[in-house]
């Protein structure tokens, strides 16, 4: 497989460096045990999802099990981002948010939908003093909208049409909203949900492009775990729709050009692109219990991993196999244990190959006949939110006993050597793992086991 050369081994996080200068960079999994109370135990109390598939968790679960293959998923369903799609809101609230969709763009909109659903399916803020209520939120590359700028570029054409840059600073600039930038910030979804809601527990934004959102549940664990919070809301948002994002993808050649995402199929070529964003409530377990909440599932464990060489080439396959396994140590589970995986599923032939050759090195023998699920190939590819929505997906299929098909993989290639779900009946089991890749030697997983008191 082809190797992909990392600019700089900054770009990284997490990598400890270990040695002297020019020495190879080991790579190591950061795992989210580094607190006060390993015993505490962290739950998910609350749902909310805006994506292709729905914009409630009983459409997304529907969507996803009545798909027929060769379906291209475009946008987030029905989703304009007016203050009607926000849901049933407290008139406070709904004034807040009306108030600041001037300066939220589209990821920042779905984000914050999909908080404050998990917010009201969680019910939390009717008992949580919101000092220990915290905000963790994963983005990608947020994209700058040509839209912004066009003001201002109609005012420096000439009378032949042609854009006269000399002219951009007196007479361009005037016309481009002042408040433009904020629209760009990857920390706004994290922000405004705080504001909005007066959370004032620890906030935070992981900006790690496809393996943000695992980070992100990872470190709102931790946060709950150390007793710096009682409860954090958690989840990730993206967009590869865009009109920069796609001119991204077909530079690195990360598209795929039908629309189709065909993951683990001989025939792939490349994710489709998509959006969406989806979110958690994630809690302390012996105060969901007191409270009464409803419970989904329980976060057993997480860890991310990166790998690069000293020639700067990404290791991809090292890195994910080193996230899956720092994760089923964390979560003391075995490979048996394990009722199915959630992979990436790009769809690229790079990056499933190394996925699914990272599987088979870790679970060995318990790798035949595991259960492996994508979703991408239903919802596309919502870079940072993809891993999220894909979650929740899988913690859906564990609560309804059942796992949804993997589309368009028509000719599974030997080559992966996994065992994609392509029926109907496929038992979920009581424990998944999450896997999220990106293609600069990241790698990030989470473990999560149906609740038992």
């Amino acid at each position: 497989m082809t190797e992909k050369r990392v600019s700089r081994y900054e770009d990284l996080w997490p990598i400890r460096r270990s040695g002297r200068p020019g020495t190879p960079i080991r790579d190591e999994g950061i795992s989210m045990r580094s607190c006060q109370d390993d015993h505490r135990r962290i739950v998910i109390t609350g749902i909310g999802v805006v994506c292709s598939a729905g914009r409630t968790a009983e459409q997304f679960w529907k969507t996803l099990t009545r798909t027929a293959s060769g379906t291209r998923p475009g946008g987030a369903a029905d989703f304009s981002g007016t203050i009607d799609d926000f849901g049933d809101l407290p008139a406070d609230k709904r004034r807040a948010i009306r108030k600041s969709l001037k300066v939220m763009n589209r990821e920042t909109q779905m984000g914050v939908a999909a908080g404050q659903q998990a917010l009201a399916d969680a019910r939390i803020l009717d008992v949580c003093d919101s000092e220990r209520v915290g905000v963790c939120f994963g983005a990608d590359n947020v994209s700058i909208q040509p839209d912004d700028f066009a003001g201002g570029i109609r005012s420096c054409l000439t009378d032949d049409r042609q854009f006269d840059s000399t002219r951009w600073g007196s007479d361009g600039l005037p016309e481009v909203a002042p408040l433009w930038l904020l629209k760009c910030l990857p920390n706004m979804p994290t922000c405004h949900l705080a504001i909005i809601n007066d959370l004032r527990g620890p906030g935070n934004t992981i900006t790690q492009r496809d393996v943000s959102a695992n980070m992100a549940i990872a470190e709102a664990a931790r946060t709950i775990r150390c007793g710096a919070a009682d409860a954090v809301l958690v989840g990730a948002t993206g967009t590869t729709l865009t009109a920069f994002s796609r001119l991204r993808a077909r530079l690195e050649g990360d598209i795929d050009d039908e629309g189709i995402c065909r993951p683990f199929d001989r025939k792939r070529t490349g994710p489709a692109p998509g959006e969406g964003a989806g979110a958690l409530v994630l809690e302390d377990r012996d105060g969901a219990v007191r409270r009464g909440a409803r419970i989904y599932g329980e976060i057993a464990g997480a860890a991310a991993a990166s790998a690069v060489d000293r020639n700067r080439l990404s290791g991809c396959r090292k890195a994910a196999a080193r996230a899956l396994q720092t994760t089923l140590r964390q979560a003391r589970l075995s490979p048996t244990d394990v009722g199915h995986v959630h992979a990436h599923g790009l769809g690229t032939p790079d990056s499933d190959l190394a996925e699914s050759q990272a599987i088979g090195q870790v679970f060995g023998d318990a790798a035949a006949g595991l259960p492996i699920v994508a979703a991408k190939s239903h919802l596309a590819n919502a870079a940072s939110g993809a891993g999220i929505l894909e979650l929740i997906a899988s913690l859906l299929a564990v609560q309804h006993g059942v796992l949804f098909p993997v589309l368009n993989c028509d000719e599974p290639d030997p080559e992966c050597g996994v065992d994609p779900v392509t029926d109907r009946e496929t038992a979920a089991g009581d424990s998944f793992l999450n896997v999220n890749l990106f293609g600069r030697g990241l790698a990030s997983c989470v473990a999560v086991r149906a609740f038992a008191a």
